[in-house]
């Protein structure tokens, strides 16, 4: 398997045009905003605002992206903080390759809290509209690293393997004696697509069959659980891994998102138990919201 395209969708220069990884990340935003869109609509809410969100949450995401990968340090040759700070201004040359999900992930939520705090909505209503509309955008958008011939792991004899032309390799494998230019990698970009697409499709079932059950927030936790446990065993498959010890830097985040996201679904979901055993009333907890809501008139008070 390898890439049908040239990285270039258009080339207006020999170095400069429209990137194939562009379009596609472009493309899976915009396919995540539109069930973010219909999923307000659904809900009696004016889907206008996820577009509004959408352009503050894009904006955070590629600066927190950016950040992310500038202060990590990859193996395999890639450029990281030992690099950038002695070329501080290639910082800004994001065209050059260089974004970390996770620093994406945090500069999105960040967008769309502030976007709902200042037009007096409640935050985790929209975050949980969004989340899996992101699992589906990055499903999506991972095939842009496909046509980069990146986000391959160590070699395989599997019949999906990818075939990596000598000038994208990174070390060790550009050694063309040790790993002759027929030899197969792990299509670790296809393995994480496929979990994002699983991912999606296990938040939007729940988002709409339990609904009357779940509080808001629930479908956001539900993907800092999900899509961090599969990255997790996927790191195992990064040659080019940011390392914190012994440990991919990933692989300590994603520990942290799923121990924390799972304790907070946990209790939040204990407490209401309990306040209703106590008051004999289900959901009597003060503040208590179901995850659907009202329309945009019950979203004046700003309530998170």
């Amino acid at each position: 398997m390898r890439p049908p395209v040239d990285p270039f969708l258009i080339r207006f220069t020999d170095n400069w045009g429209i990137h194939w990884y562009g379009v596609l990340i472009v493309s899976g935003v915009i396919l995540g905003a539109l069930y973010a869109a219909l999923r307000a609509r659904r809900n009696g809410d004016d889907p206008d605002h996820v577009w509004n969100a959408l352009s503050i949450a894009i904006v955070l995401g590629i600066i927190g992206a950016r950040l992310y990968h500038v202060f990590s340090e990859p193996r395999g040759g890639m450029v990281g903080w030992d690099y950038y700070r002695e070329h501080p201004a290639e910082i800004l040359y994001i065209w050059q390759g260089g974004l970390g999900i996770y620093g994406a992930i945090v500069g999105g939520l960040l967008g769309v809290v502030l976007y709902t705090w200042r037009a007096g909505l409640r935050p985790l209503k929209w975050l949980d509209y969004g989340a899996p509309g992101v699992a589906l955008g990055q499903a999506l958008g991972r095939w842009g690293n496909f046509i980069n011939q990146e986000l391959y792991g160590p070699p395989t004899d599997l019949p999906w393997g990818l075939r990596i032309d000598p000038e994208y390799r990174i070390l060790p494998y550009n050694d063309l004696e040790l790993y002759p230019p027929d030899t197969l990698f792990h299509p670790t970009f296809l393995y994480e697509s496929l979990w994002c697409l699983l991912l999606f499709g296990a938040l939007a079932v729940a988002a709409h069959r339990f609904r009357d059950r779940l509080k808001e927030g629930d479908i956001l936790l539900g993907y800092l659980i999900g899509y961090p446990l599969g990255r997790f065993f996927l790191e195992y498959l990064r040659p080019d891994a940011w390392m914190i010890g012994p440990i991919a830097a990933a692989q300590l985040f994603a520990v942290i998102c799923i121990v924390g996201s799972s304790a907070v679904l946990v209790l939040r979901h204990t407490i209401v138990r309990s306040a209703s055993r106590t008051t004999g009333q289900p959901g009597a907890e003060a503040g208590a919201r179901p995850w659907h809501g009202g329309g945009e008139d019950a979203e004046t008070d700003g309530d998170a």
